[in-house]
């Protein structure tokens, strides 16, 4: 069973993310913003991590940069989940070692062929 951390500050998305993904059969953790989420990441592996992009304390293009940086996630898919649709931040989302940006709301269909895609 493949083990995937949802981050973000919204606690109604986390809780839609984790319904989704614990109903294909994925194990999940939650994180309230990127600072936790790294601070997880360091204790915990997981196959895949979601995240949004705003949030206080640590934004989710901050969190793949830091997680891009840990030996455990350097291959580990990061696909973010977020309201911003531009060039620009997707282009950003990239240079940080983001592997997939998908925009809210989300399609869970969507979103699990998706994961299927990236998780190994």
């Amino acid at each position: 069973m493949s083990k995937i951390l949802v981050v973000d500050d919204s606690n109604s998305i986390r809780d839609m993310v984790t319904f989704t993904l614990e109903s294909a059969g994925y194990s999940t953790e939650q994180a309230a913003d990127g600072l936790l989420g790294l601070n997880k990441a360091k204790t915990t592996a997981f196959d895949l991590v979601i995240s949004d992009v705003n949030m206080p304390n640590m934004d989710g293009i901050s969190l793949c940069q830091e997680l891009r940086k840990l030996p455990a996630f350097k291959f580990t898919p990061i696909l973010m989940l977020t309201t911003e649709s531009s060039t620009d931040m997707k282009m950003r989302g990239k240079a940080a070692g983001a592997t997939g940006w998908l925009v809210k709301p989300f399609n869970p269909d969507k979103l699990l062929a998706t994961i299927k895609r990236v998780i190994r």
